[in-house]
């Protein structure tokens, strides 16, 4: 909510100021509005009784959301896009935004802009949403308390610091996670038609520009240019601008149907017009293959009868099977020791196969594929076996490029939808391009391994050129490397995950994949105030070129270029103050741009204004436990790029913790432990788990684990990275409700059931004496591995958090000595331990 200066309100003997250029924005108008009522209602209640307490403000809301940041020196932004594995298990849902209709009238009025009034409902994938002209009212509230933006922006605080240096503590930092398909509650507002833009800077319109209604004129936010609008705001009330969603809402999407590529698809045939290629793996022993062959034949059955489907397996060489016999498995055979040459590529092409067919004529085809794969039969470690990945994910790109490409002189069609290749992998690529020694102990390994990297991350390039996603789903016991096949599947847009098994999992996963919806051609914006510095950008991203998007004179943005547009994805922002603030508000723009689904080209803008303060009390208050956490552990795990660095960033987090306390906690009189201040009364906590869990402790055991989860982590949206960092407890109770209780070990026990959800994986613990109690322990597994399903599929939950063991109150004390008999020890310090090593004293719960 806007305040006036302090100074305006001491003095009786007030000077009339002059009038404003501009007038005030809509929402402190209406603020003005409401303040002139309640002083109307005052002065008349004072008048009439004089006994009437005066109305007083209601206190603003310290209610804490999720969100933190860190900021670094001073510089240029740093773009870091890390290898980009996804959640596990992939979401079915479309990707938010949701997507959007190409079929809209020819003719669209900009008078009255339409808007979604139902863009909360998911409809299938055949039946894209449709939109109505209903406008509902302004919400001021929603506009002051960020909560309306939430899934989409998290600031690390909700105020900024005036003072540089109060401002830029490092150790506990300032920045955002921006969520590029995250959706909000009620949906955003819909807009069809091209966005205003400011000259100077490229800004857009938003709730807290100044709009002179008489000429339609708007000035920036960002810069305080004055822009035209084409007459478009020109309006005869300023309750008529309030019509405009881009004047009223924090969140507006622009959407454009008009596509200027050829090889344009309809709506209907959108999502089923992109292919889906399998990449199989022929160097399987027979346990493995049987597995893989179940969870392919589940597969073919799942997908929509007109999806195209095309088969290739590859070993020392490539087999593209043909879809042309019916009763038979029939395949062309391609070397593997080297890219697939133009003269090969023709004749699979031109040939009489058919290589790409639709599920309803060729599920039977497909079925006697799977079933006519055989298991490895030579006598060669897993690890040793040629695989010739790189050359079966080359003729892959060239079978959904077809014929078109004689024709484009390197300008692909562009399909109505992403095609997508599933890589089936259960070793690594150790034969043809991009190759790497099977051993460790080859002499020219690192050079060898660094030139294969170099290779994979061109291939995925050139797949994501001809829009096509390469996602690489690993099992098996065996090495796959890692660091060498990411950046096939990272450049791509897609994802690498590793599974224990070709099972029930990696089966669940692969028809995900499959269905898994994502934007392409993704760029994000990100407008901050000219006393304020991007720093960093971490995230499933790259800097974007000067020629992929708009310039603008004076232009001082940091653009990103995304890789891919999903909901299980974010960016963090680290930020710092290059000056003392002298503004009361400071606001925040970002823009996301990208093509849905359904081909639509999206503009998302977002629009952030946040209190500047003095006090360090107030803006502590302000700080976001949760978000703070998760962009403090981004940064951490930005530099444990191997095992050994993310031991000695334990040591680094140890040091940042002491340095918030120093800086912003209080001394402990007539001693040298420093209390943590009791605003972030649930940082210690998260960094504790942060250092001794997956990410930087020693439970994964091999580095390809460590470096997928690294990776997962870097680019996750804040609900799946928070729970990487601290994991969620949920004990079981009577009548299949569960309690959140602090992840603990006091939680096990012995007659309850735990839930413990880390993100990417989901436990599920039974006490001793509940397991005997068959009918109770049957009741509870059921609930519990209900829970996990939804927490798996939604990654929220509508839980009520409790601070402590309540029921530990109940206990007598025999019972409490029982329980405390019942533990195991072990070396590992509790939270309050750790921070006593560090001479802390731990903050009381909140």
């Amino acid at each position: 909510m806007a305040t006036l200066p302090e100074s305006t309100a001491k003095s009786e003997n007030k000077v009339t100021p002059p009038q404003p250029r501009f007038p005030l924005p809509l929402i402190l108008q209406q603020q003005q509005q409401q303040q002139q009522q309640q002083q109307q209602l005052a002065s008349s209640a004072s008048s009439s009784s004089s006994s009437a307490p005066p109305i007083s403000p209601s206190p603003n809301s310290n209610a804490k959301s999720n969100s933190p940041q860190l900021s670094t020196p001073p510089g240029p932004p740093v773009f870091t896009s890390p290898l980009r594995p996804a959640a596990v298990p992939f979401r079915t849902s479309p990707a938010s935004p949701q997507p959007v209709a190409v079929a809209f009238p020819s003719s669209i009025s900009t008078a009255t802009p339409p808007h979604s009034s139902s863009s909360s409902v998911t409809l299938p994938p055949s039946s894209p949403p449709s939109f109505s002209s209903h406008h509902s009212s302004f919400d001021v509230a929603s506009l002051s308390s960020l909560e309306s933006i939430a899934p989409l922006v998290l600031f690390s605080a909700h105020k900024v610091l005036k003072v540089r240096k109060q401002a830029n503590v490092a150790s506990l930092g300032f920045g955002a996670i921006v969520s590029s398909g995250k959706d909000i509650a009620q949906g955003p507002q819909l807009i069809q038609r091209d966005p205003h833009r400011c000259q100077s800077c490229g800004a857009y319109p938003n709730p807290y520009c100044n709009v002179l209604p008489l000429s339609g004129q708007w000035q920036c936010v960002v810069c305080r240019n004055l822009n035209g609008s084409d007459g478009e705001y020109v309006a005869t009330s300023k309750e008529e601008l309030r019509n405009f969603p881009e004047l009223s809402s924090l969140v507006v999407d622009y959407v454009q149907t008009g596509n200027r590529l050829s090889g344009f698809v309809p709506v209907s045939d959108s999502r089923t017009s992109a292919p889906i290629i399998l990449v199989i793996d022929e160097c399987l022993d027979e346990a493995h293959l049987q597995h893989l062959q179940g969870s392919l034949h589940a597969f073919v059955d799942s997908l929509p009868p007109t999806t195209r489907i095309g088969i290739v397996s590859y070993g020392r060489t490539v087999s593209v099977y043909d879809f042309s016999e019916e009763s038979t498995a029939s395949a062309d055979v391609l070397p593997g020791d080297k890219s697939p040459s133009e003269e090969n590529l023709r004749a699979l092409i031109y040939g009489t196969g058919i290589y790409l067919s639709p599920m309803h004529a060729s599920l039977a085809v497909a079925h006697t594929i799977f079933s006519s794969l055989r298991p490895f039969k030579e006598n060669i470690p897993e690890i040793a076996r040629d695989r010739c990945l790189s050359t079966a994910v080359e003729v892959a790109l060239a079978i959904i490029q077809g014929p078109s490409a004689d024709l484009s002189r390197g300008v692909v069609k562009r399909p109505g939808g992403k095609s997508r290749i599933i890589v089936c992998a259960a070793g690594p690529n150790t034969f043809g391009p991009g190759a790497v020694p099977h051993s460790f102990t080859h002499p020219n390994y690192p050079y060898l391994e660094k030139s294969a990297k170099k290779w994979m991350e061109h291939l995925g390039r050139e797949a994501h050129r001809q829009h096509t996603v390469v996602d690489i789903l690993c099992a098996g016991t065996c090495p796959v490397r890692v660091p060498v096949l990411q950046p096939l599947s990272r450049t791509s847009g897609g994802v690498l995950i590793l599974h224990d098994d070709f099972g029930e999992v990696f089966g669940v996963n692969l028809q995900r994949a499959s269905s898994r919806a994502a934007g392409s051609h993704g760029l994000l914006e990100i407008r901050v105030p000219e006393d304020i510095l991007v720093t960093q950008v971490v995230g499933p991203g790259e800097e974007a070129h000067s020629d992929s998007h708009e310039n603008f004179k004076n232009d001082a943005s940091v653009s990103v270029q995304m890789l891919s547009v999903e909901e299980t994805q974010s960016f963090s922002i680290f930020m710092e103050t290059k000056r003392d603030i002298k503004s009361e508000h400071v606001f925040f723009q970002f823009a996301m741009h990208y093509s849905n689904v359904y081909v639509a080209d999206i503009t998302r803008v977002i629009t952030v204004r946040l209190p500047t303060v003095d006090s360090v009390s107030a803006y502590l208050s302000s700080v976001q436990d949760d978000v703070a956490a998760v962009l403090i552990a981004k940064r951490t795990l930005l530099r444990a790029k191997s095992a050994s660095e993310a031991f000695n960033m334990r040591s680094t987090l140890d040091e940042r913790v002491k340095d918030i306390a120093l800086k912003f906690g209080s001394q402990v009189p007539k001693s040298k432990l420093y209390k943590f201040p009791k605003e972030l009364s649930s940082l210690p906590e998260h960094m504790f788990h942060l250092r001794r869990g997956p990410l930087l402790g020693s439970i994964v055991g091999h580095e390809d684990e460590r470096s997928v989860l690294r990776n997962l982590f870097l680019d996750a949206s804040f609900d799946l990275s928070l729970r990487m960092v601290s994991p969620r407890c949920l004990m079981h109770r009577e009548g299949g409700t569960f309690e959140e209780l602090p992840a603990y070990d006091l939680a096990m026990q012995s007659d309850t059931a735990v839930v413990l959800d880390h993100g990417t994986d989901i436990f599920i613990w039974l006490g001793a004496e509940l397991s005997v109690q068959e009918v109770n322990c049957a009741a509870a597994l059921a609930a519990c591995r209900t829970l996990a399903e939804e927490l798996s599929e939604s990654r929220k939950g509508p839980l009520k958090h409790e601070a402590r063991f309540p029921q530990l109150r109940t206990l007598t004390a025999e019972q409490r000595a029982k329980l405390k008999s019942s533990f195991i020890h072990f070396d590992d310090p509790s939270c309050c331990e750790w921070m006593r090593s560090l001479k802390l004293v731990p903050p009381e719960p909140s």
